[in-house]
């Protein structure tokens, strides 16, 4: 029977096929019959045994992204590596599509995050920093998609941030003009200083409490509205 795989976590070395029948089968590392590494879309042929996938053959030319052996990808007519270790990166970082596991998103957010790091110490490169907003976003988008939430809910801690990091802004230049107002009395000074800072220790703390949402919380069972359970389950 011929079918497509929907996910494989090359970890966990376990995944879920969608056969040509309409039935979904899961299959383990051991019943793969080539060296090459399954990735979401790719075409395969395998024989079915309950709700098993067994002896299954990756056909070639069977999907745009084909994890080869060593874990290298590449597309139809490309020879651009886009799957490592059974993780497509490609899509992983820049789709907003589909779902992905908490620790393909934590490691994807620690390997962003020191790439921002190193490149904020370079001069001009650090401008740079601007562009790794879209992965940022994708990868947690994909999260949300991932706990039934809808991708909109990634603007909430922005929004939130924007308004609380005006009041800081706006506070802290009233203090200024208040303590010259006031021939620079401490007591003006730290009495509008305070709550500016305030609302800045605020903007963080969303931003905290909606990555540990998003990267700890456990995704829904089985299929949802916007694909299949990263894990297979």
């Amino acid at each position: 029977m011929r079918g497509e795989v929907l996910s494989y976590d090359a970890a966990a070395g376990t995944g879920l096929i969608s056969g040509d029948d309409g039935a979904r089968y899961s299959f383990t590392s051991a019943a793969l019959q080539s060296p090459a590494v399954p990735a979401p879309g790719v075409r395969i042929d395998f024989v079915p045994e309950g709700g098993e996938a067994t002896q299954i053959l990756i056909l070639a030319g069977g999907a745009s992204t084909v994890g080869v052996a060593g874990g290298l990808a590449s597309g139809l007519g490309a020879d651009i590596p886009t799957t490592i270790g059974g993780v497509d990166w490609k899509q992983l970082l820049f789709s907003f599509d589909g779902r992905i596991r908490r620790s393909h998103f934590w490691i994807a957010w620690l390997i962003l995050l020191g790439v921002n790091v190193v490149i904020s110490w370079i001069p001009l490169i650090n401008l740079l920093g601007i562009a790794l907003l879209w992965p940022f976003t994708a990868i947690s988008v994909k999260r949300l998609h991932d706990m039934g939430r809808p991708a909109w809910f990634v603007a909430i801690p922005w929004a939130v941030s924007i308004i609380l990091t005006t009041v800081g802004f706006v506070m802290m230049g009233l203090s200024i003009v208040a303590a010259g107002a006031y021939n620079d009395s401490p007591g003006a000074f730290f009495a509008l200083m305070g709550p500016g800072f305030g609302a800045f220790a605020v903007g963080s703390l969303i931003w905290i409490a909606f990555l540990l949402w998003i990267g700890l919380v456990e995704g829904q069972p089985g299929d949802n509205a916007y694909g299949p359970n990263p894990k297979g389950l």
